[in-house]
């Protein structure tokens, strides 16, 4: 069973890959660019300039330019290093999950790249998971690059919300949250997705830097309150949040957004689908529930493991999928992530049940580990015991990966090139 489990993640990222969610939703032909409902006649404009961000950017601009030809120039910023470059294309190696030296010079670029459109340009927006630390320019002069490395820590560290750790990245941040729309005002712009945020908040998506944003200043002071942050951040950001001068981003009344659009080509959703389909024709009853997208792991596994016993008194074979992120207050941490330590958490709670947990990474990376999560059943604490492995001290010390290396339970893919957030597959037998 840990072995379908397995199958059903790897079928689930195999068929929600990059080129099959532009193949959906994008085509051109004499011309005439697809992208959602919206028509672009190409040959109306006297430039296209494309900016494609985040983990899947390389992937992105490939499929674009397999549905409408290599007729673009522009700017990719990616953590991921590119197999090959593009003719017409400038090329940074922004960091993740902090960001680095290229990550600020590939955001001055783009900046100065759209400023310099003509008002017959068309620019065209790719933007994936992992945008927000690949390609950042603090607001502020005085916030350093070293300052922003470790605000970045403190953030992804606090255990908050990922809508809530980008609400303060956007107000410290010269081109997220709808930052970049008004820098290339009032042309032409369109933004495809690939989307590793809830559907309803598609502005946390990198951070949102086209997109009007939907938090405020007053989000941050009280998220920062809420998460203990002042004393993490150093004093150029804390001296923002102590004074209260954080500076208003762009909101939906923002004269940048009217030649704007935005669509999503691919989500979590489509991971959640194809994995439903796979386990179905398995044999399994299968349920969906992402209630506890951005949960605490702890919650997260008590919820989902109470559902699945539920569901198992109705369904002798059940199988219960779960999609989004869970959080972990990281203190001290070893190796792992989110997905190995709910994974190990689930794996106290079942021993000696004929339960299997996967929770898996789309984008391949899970923490700091070079898995993308791990699968546990009713055996691992007996095997881990066996080993000599402390599965509590692992759990207390955020350092599962070790213990899953060691019994042959991490999940490694690599780098996926994709990011459509999480994968849960709970399985009842």
């Amino acid at each position: 069973m840990r072995e379908l489990a397995r199958a059903l993640f790897t079928h689930s990222l195999a068929q929600s890959t990059v080129e099959q969610g532009f193949a959906r939703h994008i085509s051109c032909d004499r011309g005439v660019l697809r992208i959602g409902d919206d028509l672009y006649d190409l040959n109306a404009f006297g430039r296209i300039f494309v900016v494609s961000l985040g983990k899947a950017a390389h992937g992105m601009l490939e499929s674009l330019i397999a549905q409408a030809g290599e007729r673009f120039e522009g700017i990719v910023v990616s953590p991921v290093r590119p197999a090959s470059q593009i003719r017409g294309f400038r090329y940074f190696q922004g960091g993740h999950p902090l960001p680095n030296a290229e990550s600020i010079r590939g955001a001055e670029a783009v900046l100065k790249s759209l400023n310099a459109q003509g008002a017959a340009s068309l620019v065209i927006y790719l933007v994936s998971g992992g945008a927000s630390a690949a390609i950042e320019k603090p607001i502020d002069d005085e916030i350093s690059l070293e300052d922003l490395i470790t605000t970045y820590q403190a953030l992804v560290h606090s255990g908050a919300p990922i809508a809530e750790i980008n609400a303060i990245r956007k107000h410290l941040s010269a081109i997220k949250g709808g930052r970049l729309a008004q820098a290339a005002a009032p042309v032409q712009q369109v933004s495809i997705f690939v989307s590793d945020v809830p559907n309803d908040t598609p502005d946390a998506l990198g951070s949102g830097p086209t997109m009007p944003d939907s938090s405020t200043a007053e989000d941050c002071y009280a998220i920062a309150a809420r998460h203990g942050l002042l004393t993490k951040f150093p004093a150029s950001v804390s001296e923002l949040f102590e004074r209260y001068a954080l500076e208003e981003t762009p909101k939906s009344d923002d004269p940048a957004f009217l030649s704007c659009r935005w669509w999503t080509v691919l989500s979590n959703q489509s991971l959640l689908e194809a994995a439903k389909a796979e386990a179905e024709s398995k044999g399994f009853a299968v349920q969906v529930d992402n209630s506890c997208d951005d949960w605490d792991y702890v919650r997260a596994a008590d919820y989902l493991l109470g559902r699945l016993r539920e569901l198992r008194k109705k369904n002798e074979r059940m199988c219960l999928l779960s999609g989004g992120e869970v959080t972990v207050k990281v203190v001290d941490g070893g190796v792992g992530g989110r997905n190995q330590q709910f994974a190990l958490e689930c794996a106290r709670k079942i021993s000696g049940e004929n339960i299997v947990v996967l929770s898996g990474g789309t984008d391949g990376i899970d923490g700091n580990s070079p898995a993308a999560g791990a699968v546990v059943d009713g055996s691992t604490l007996v095997r881990a015991q066996a080993k000599g492995l402390d599965l509590e001290a692992c759990l207390a010390r955020f350092d599962a990966y070790p213990l899953f290396a060691k019994l042959g339970d991490a999940i490694e893919t690599g780098a996926t090139g994709n990011n459509l957030r999480d994968l849960r597959v709970l399985i009842a037998y």
